[in-house]
């Protein structure tokens, strides 16, 4: 897959370090879905109340017996607890990435450190770092869709615990990429890095500009009855712009600094002093270069690589 970040992960770079944190799309989608959860609560009550008010109509006139019906305490309450649960959780994580410092990776050492609040600095080797990408469906009001995520797990020496750093990502192609931009800069520096799309920071996914942008778009590419009630009305129940500006709040907040530990970490080597590559990884890197040249593809290189060895004895010929 060719390097491509589509969230602006790649917040900070030169050719020592490279930081990864999450951009903003991917809070703007979290409060956008946060918010749509609560408005779809408050939308089912709406139509709950209507139909049972009409099913009462021969018993009491409709208009009193919906307003009834829509005035319930009890399920007002419910919504407001859940509107409640949903602003804790938006808080927590706008805490937590204010709180917890980038994925710095050192292309001299070849090493990766994490850093949580209050615990010390954990460094792992480049080549002992965990990159998966996972795969699953979300089912919400408006259809079933595939969801995928990439994984960074970094394995702690000293406790053996893994620590998982999960990016959200719209298809699995796209998650690819990004783990790629990553591999793509330990291995050759700063010049592999993708050049973002948008150049323009105003229009990076998660903000209004980017908002309108695409709404432009969606209204220029589809019949008009599928751009109000696929686009307007499911943006208008999750919030419009609301989510776009909560992610601009979050990304121009103080984040959290490393420790002086990091940063002499950080610090660059001269050149007889920078890590080189295992040469078993320079063995596998040239396998898969030449599996690629014959037309395979990850994956089937893998399941060659792997596969079982056949039980039937051999047979000679003479």
């Amino acid at each position: 897959m060719p390097a491509l970040s589509g969230q602006n992960l790649h917040q900070e770079a030169n050719e020592v370090f490279l930081d990864v944190a999450a951009g903003q799309a991917s809070v703007e989608f979290a409060a956008r879905a946060y918010i749509g959860s609560v408005m779809a609560l408050v939308i089912l009550h709406f139509f709950a109340a209507g139909l049972g008010a009409w099913l009462r109509r021969d018993k009491e006139p409709f208009w009193p017996s919906w307003l009834h019906y829509e005035l319930n305490p009890i399920m007002w309450g419910f919504i407001a607890c859940m509107a409640a649960l949903a602003g804790y959780n938006m808080f927590r994580l706008v805490r937590s990435i204010g709180s917890r410092s980038p994925v710095r990776f050192n292309r001299q050492r070849r090493e990766a450190a994490l850093v949580f609040r209050g615990e010390a600095p954990v460094y792992v080797s480049w080549e002992e770092v965990i990159a998966c990408v996972s795969a699953s469906q979300i089912v919400s009001q408006y259809a079933v869709m595939p969801s995928f995520a990439l994984m960074l797990g970094l394995r702690n020496a000293s406790s053996g615990d893994v620590y998982w750093v999960t990016i959200p990502s719209g298809n699995l192609g796209l998650a690819v990429s990004e783990w790629e931009a990553i591999r793509m800069y330990m291995e050759e520096g700063t010049a592999a890095l993708p050049t973002p799309v948008l150049s323009d920071e105003e229009f990076q996914e998660g903000t209004v500009a980017y908002f309108h942008m695409c709404r432009g778009v969606y209204r220029n590419e589809h019949w008009w009855p599928r751009y109000v009630f696929g686009f307007l009305v499911i943006q208008f129940c999750s919030g419009w712009t609301l989510p776009c500006h909560i992610a601009q709040w979050v990304n121009r907040r103080p984040k959290a600094v490393f420790p002086q530990e990091v940063l002499d970490w950080s610090q660059p080597l001269p050149a007889d002093q920078h890590a080189k590559p295992s040469e078993t990884l320079l063995k596998e890197s040239a396998d898969i270069r030449k599996a690629f040249a014959k037309g395979q593809n990850l994956l089937g290189y893998y399941q060659i690589k792997f596969a079982e060895p056949s039980t039937e004895s051999p047979t000679t010929t003479g």
